[in-house]
């Protein structure tokens, strides 16, 4: 199985789509690295995964283990799609992604969390307004890039 390497690197943005699907590309990046223990940082099944894994019905275990056979993107799509109990539409998987890239903090707690890591990142930053936002930039500035 090749593995990406999430110390040397972040694992794909939360935005970019496979099967029409946000965040799916990021969780299977994680989910080899975390076989492979080349995760660092990141963590497979974090609440940002969670938003598939309750979309899709599918068990972050049954995903983990089906990344073990060593399929490639195109035939993890292709399992999901074959064993997601939630059967959805391709309207309906557009509507959630598109719902998952403008998602952001509800909990008074948490949005104190996303202030504060903003005033770190840089706090001159009024675009930053969602989760996919802070992580996208997150994993900019944690290899290197100036916010």
């Amino acid at each position: 199985m090749k593995a990406p390497n999430l110390t040397q690197h972040p694992p794909r943005s939360p935005r970019v789509r496979l099967g029409g699907y946000t965040i799916l590309p990021r969780l299977l990046d994680k989910a080899r690295a975390t076989l492979a223990s080349t995760n660092g940082e990141y963590i497979y099944n974090n609440p940002n995964d969670g938003h598939f894994f309750r979309f899709t019905g599918i068990t972050p275990e049954a995903l983990l283990e089906q990344v073990k056979t060593g399929a490639g993107d195109w035939d993890l799509l292709l399992w999901v799609n074959e064993h997601v109990p939630l059967k959805r539409t391709a309207l309906e998987i557009q509507q959630w992604s598109g719902w998952t890239e403008t998602v952001a903090f509800n909990d008074v707690d948490m949005r104190e969390w996303f202030t504060g890591q903003i005033k770190r990142l840089n706090p001159a930053r009024e675009d930053l307004r969602g989760t996919f936002d802070y992580l996208d930039l997150d994993d900019y500035v944690s290899f290197g890039g100036v916010a």
